[in-house]
């Protein structure tokens, strides 16, 4: 194992213990590189930016091979931890840890759905997938990867709604008997339930934000440990290439351009 994969994965452990970690999600090289540059202390990849950066959809799109390649491209152009969302670790969650330890992450996201919208995994079966993550990450040299388990009870609904809050709780209690390290909770970013979960959690809480969501600062307050956007950024990135498209296409003119970053600190950003 690189000794410097090894402090990448040492830096992504201590950001989550200094203050909230802030995570502007990344789908390929150049973003990734623009993130950095803008002072991301780490970088987080979106499983559907990634996989529209390919011309594939979100939803194991991509192959695993395919999934990892793109994300060595991302560790390439960086000098920050990388974390790898790779959505429900494939038909093999042990095989999709070695090949992103492999690519040189020091993080994963892993979903417990079983496909987008539903149904999840039992929690017994999550929790094996967890113990399978954190033994396939030790065996490949890198026991310090960072291991962001994503439960989506909130984001898609599971169960009745009076029960969705205990079932996440009793999925996080499991999760970290198994080795994640810390909870994440699409979907739910009602303040009060979220400082209820903080205290519940044996795992610090991870949030996904959008426009009206809570501020950084409001989800700091209640304990939140780590935010991420998910695909925003990239969907905000092809709003701008389809307004500029229409613009261009209906009247001849570039106003939606305007605004757009210098060539040569995009060009710069991904030279090494």
């Amino acid at each position: 194992m690189d000794s410097a994969q090894r402090a990448r994965a040492a830096k992504l452990r201590a950001l989550h213990e200094e203050s909230t970690l802030v995570l502007p999600n990344a789908w390929d090289a150049a973003s990734a590189a623009i993130i950095a540059r803008a002072g991301a202390p780490a970088i987080a990849t979106t499983s559907g930016g990634v996989a529209w950066s390919a011309g594939r959809p979100d939803g194991h799109g991509l192959t695993r091979a395919e999934m990892a390649a793109l994300v060595a491209r991302i560790v390439g152009v960086v000098d920050v931890p990388v974390t790898a969302d790779i959505e429900g670790g494939y038909d093999d969650v042990a095989a999709t840890v070695t090949a992103i330890v492999e690519a040189g992450a020091v993080g994963i996201n892993l979903e417990d759905s079983t496909a987008p919208g539903g149904p999840l995994y039992d929690v017994p079966a999550q929790a094996e997938r967890v113990r399978a993550a954190r033994d396939a990450a030790t065996a490949a040299g890198l026991p310090e990867l960072w291991v962001n388990i994503r439960t989506d009870v909130f984001l898609f609904g599971i169960g009745e709604p009076e029960g969705r809050f205990d079932d996440v709780v009793a999925r996080a209690k499991a999760y970290a008997d198994a080795g994640a390290d810390s909870l994440f909770v699409p979907g739910l970013i009602d303040l009060e339930v979220l400082a209820t979960l903080v205290k519940e959690s044996p795992l610090p809480v991870n949030v996904m934000v959008w426009p009206g969501a809570p501020t950084v600062a409001e989800l700091e307050a209640v304990g939140v440990r780590r935010v991420s956007v998910g695909t925003a950024i990239a969907q905000s990135a092809y709003a701008v290439a389809e307004r500029a498209a229409k613009e261009l296409l209906a009247h001849g003119s570039y106003t939606a351009l305007e605004g757009g970053l210098d060539f040569g600190a995009v060009n710069s950003a991904v030279t090494r």
